[in-house]
């Protein structure tokens, strides 16, 4: 399957295959349902219930998890009047088994809510082989650099330490290794001369922002080739 390049200011880094796989043939009728799971403040989930909410889509959000009950991004969903909760890791155990239990919670909700894709959005845990392999093929992420440069929690310090000239976001789907998913669409963001790690951050949002929407609308959309199960 091939993926279109992304309409943007500058052209993506590259393109590249990935078995993203739907669970279903959607539709404006019936649309994929899809959990958002964050960590902050929750600005890409606001972009993208509002990328929902301003024509029909094939897509719909069903389900906001966070980490933490007290996630400030909990009230985009909220809001947005659908089902949102924070689930904090269970106290009393070894890290693995917090770890294990925690999702285990997670995905008792994805059951309950029948979600058909996962998408994270500012999700700062890494997530244990077991629940990648439950989902994946249809569990997303965008990570703030031109991956495979500059992966793991500090792409924006790294980008300016190697003195690069651009950087940017990666839409990827999520497999065992640290943001080493298959690349689904990248978008380029220049560095000027004077940005420091805020400056270049709020910039990155902001494509982030639009391309993460873009791109789940066209992989639930049918816009690109895709395998569907079943």
């Amino acid at each position: 399957m091939s993926y279109p390049k992304t309409q943007a200011e500058t052209p993506p880094h590259k393109d590249m295959e990935a078995p993203f796989v739907l669970p279903r043939a959607a539709s404006i009728e019936e649309p994929l349902r899809l959990a958002v799971l964050i960590s902050g403040g929750g600005s890409g989930l606001s972009s993208l219930l509002a990328f929902q909410s301003s024509e029909p889509r094939c897509h719909q959000t069903v389900l906001v998890i966070a980490d933490s009950e007290n996630a400030e991004g909990l009230e985009h969903g909220r809001g947005a009047g659908i089902a949102t909760m924070g689930i904090e890791l269970p106290k009393g155990l070894q890290s693995n088994e917090r770890r294990l239990a925690h999702e285990s919670m997670i995905l008792r909700q994805l059951k309950s809510s029948e979600v058909e894709l996962v998408v994270l959005s500012g999700y700062m845990r890494i997530l244990t082989p077991s629940f990648i392999a439950i989902w994946k093929g249809r569990l997303l992420n965008i990570h703030p650099s031109l991956l495979p440069e500059f992966p793991g929690a500090h792409p924006h310090r790294d980008a300016l330490a190697a003195g690069v000239k651009t950087t940017g976001c990666t839409v990827h789907l999520v497999d065992e290794g640290v943001d080493s998913g298959p690349i689904l669409a990248q978008r380029e963001v220049p560095i000027l001369t004077d940005d420091d790690e805020e400056s270049l951050r709020d910039r990155v949002k902001k494509v982030e922002h639009a391309l993460y929407p873009e791109i789940i609308d066209l992989l639930c959309s049918g816009g690109v080739s895709l395998e569907v199960s079943g």
